[in-house]
């Protein structure tokens, strides 16, 4: 089997399973963070949990980086950067700043493993050893509409994405347990800002790369994130009521 061979597979396989995905996590809450429940089983503590399971993408990221004799050209490089600055943050920074005891089911943990080590794999693939063939062009593809916007639209889902971050983190006061409405930022509206700008993140890159490894990422994470954003508005509307949120839309402000 060629290596296109196993990419056409990886990249349709991967997009049926996240439609499953998809339609399943309607149904069925994933048990981390506030839908945590013992039926879960095992569970750990969050910032080793997270630590854990985003760093795999990392290193597997950064190895295919590496060994690739492509490592200094203009648009991978500048890709991989973008990439490695949202994982480097999600693995080693993003955990340690978590406020509180919460804890993350091991089988949560192992299946965000999983699917960051192939995710890994696909993207640094997509990258390194099937390229999109006009990155040859160097600097000057890193002119063109689709580069630049991508650039400008994962940089904007950057910093949408750490400061709703700042936002939830900054909600209770030291010893408080109390649950409250996230007003700022984003959060003004739409009740889950973090996981808008993640999805602007990965929407960008894959724009800027132009590959279709590239967009299984974003399709990926709307499959994860866009059911759990509808349920924390469902359970937003039950616990402070419809006038609280008022016309917050759940992930993307004024549609959804």
């Amino acid at each position: 089997m060629t290596l296109e061979i196993l990419f056409d597979y990886l990249v349709w396989g991967m997009t049926a399973m996240a439609v499953v995905v998809f339609v399943s996590l309607f149904f069925v809450n994933a048990g981390y963070g506030q839908f945590r429940t013992k039926q879960w089983g095992w569970s750990i503590n969050n910032k080793i949990a997270w630590t854990l399971m985003e760093t795999p993408v990392f290193l597997v990221m950064l190895y295919i980086w590496s060994q690739s004799p492509l490592k200094w050209q203009l648009p991978q490089l500048i890709l991989f950067g973008l990439f490695q600055l949202h994982y480097f943050q999600r693995s080693f920074v993003f955990p340690w700043l978590m406020t509180g005891k919460s804890r993350m089911p091991i089988a949560i943990m192992l299946m965000g493993i999983t699917f960051n080590l192939i995710n890994g794999f696909m993207q640094g693939g997509g990258l390194y050893w099937l390229p999109n063939p006009d990155f040859q062009e160097g600097a000057s593809y890193l002119l063109r509409w689709n580069a630049i916007l991508g650039i400008i639209i994962f940089l904007v889902g950057l910093c949408i994405n750490w400061h709703s971050d700042y936002v939830i983190r900054h909600l209770r006061k030291p010893g408080d347990t109390n649950h409250y409405l996230p007003q700022r930022g984003m959060y003004k509206y739409v009740t889950s800002a973090n996981y808008l700008g993640e999805l602007m993140e990965w929407v960008g890159f894959a724009l800027a790369a132009a590959t279709p490894v590239a967009w299984v990422f974003p399709i990926w994470t709307a499959a994860n994130l866009v059911p759990r954003a509808h349920a924390i508005h469902k359970r937003y509307r039950q616990e402070f009521g419809d006038e609280a949120v008022g016309n917050r839309k759940r992930v993307i402000p004024f549609v959804y």
